[in-house]
């Protein structure tokens, strides 16, 4: 145990970007888990009277424009919005993959049909493929992670699809075969599991991209609906105050940009690991 401890400290002596990316990460996830130890205003606790106070000891990040604190509504809005990013994201890779990984492996007409359906997903922008999906079906939550999902799963079939493809080429998969085994067991008992852990990275490093676009779908209306603190939805409300009221914007503005850091960093990190093995 203290032997694999000493390793992993090791390991981040020589990557410090990754050390520094998962302090950031630990730091967001102890605001998604313990909300209370940052902060013990509500939410959604409207005081007229403190309508966009400047940032002091009692609001730290200052109110809006009903008087809200901004604190607490960044604080706790980062359950809601990396649940949503994550949901999605998770969601996408299992479907995704699981095309892929049939895609790949089987080939044929299976692979060209599908391939054909993924490239003409891929044909649009994400954020406009999110806005599209979120505009046909209404703003809300779930909605929401049903587009982001959608979004996601064409880059998660490409993924597992060339991952699949890799390894139906390799001898254990003709050795499987050659006893007898059946082309499904060899996929999900041999492939899949050589191709699992690829997506399980790549989750990691395309989590700062979907938190962009969905922040992005937020800011546009399209996604959580107020008072419901999100990230995004923070950031449109606060965009009519923005020389009155700059903080308004500019917390949840850096509470996306160092929860995307630290996951590009750690995604990043994980990927190079991958790619020494």
């Amino acid at each position: 145990m203290l032997g694999r401890l000493s390793t992993a400290a090791a390991r981040l002596r020589r990557q410090p970007d990754l050390a520094f990316g998962l302090v950031l990460l630990a730091l967001v996830l102890l605001v998604v888990l313990f909300p209370g130890l940052f902060t013990a205003h509500s939410p959604l606790a409207i005081n007229v009277d403190k309508a966009m106070e400047a940032p002091s000891s009692a609001h730290p990040f200052g109110t809006d424009d009903v008087g809200r604190d901004v604190l607490a509504r960044v604080v706790h809005g980062a359950r809601i919005t990396l649940s949503i990013c994550a949901s999605a994201l998770f969601a996408a890779a299992a479907i995704g993959g699981a095309l892929g990984l049939v895609s790949g492996f089987i080939g044929g007409r299976i692979d060209m049909l599908l391939g054909r359906l993924i490239d003409v997903l891929l044909s649009f922008p994400p954020i406009i493929f999110g806005v599209m999906v979120t505009g046909i079906l209404g703003p809300n939550t779930i909605n929401l992670v049903l587009a982001l999902t959608v979004v996601y799963v064409p880059l998660f079939f490409r993924i597992a699809r060339s991952g699949a493809m890799a390894e139906a080429s390799l001898t254990y998969v003709e050795a499987a075969r050659s006893i007898g085994m059946s082309e499904p067991l060899v996929l999900f008992r041999h492939v899949a599991r050589n191709v699992v852990p690829v997506i399980l990275v790549q989750c990691m490093v395309l989590f700062p991209l979907m938190l962009q676009i969905q922040s992005a779908l937020g800011f546009l209306g399209l996604g959580v609906q107020p008072p419901t603190p999100d990230w995004g939805a923070i950031l449109q409300q606060g965009k009519d105050y923005i020389l009155l009221a700059p903080w308004m914007s500019a917390f949840p503005g850096l509470a996306i940009l160092v929860t995307a850091l630290a996951l590009m960093l750690v995604g990043r990190g994980l990927q190079r690991q991958m790619d020494r093995r």
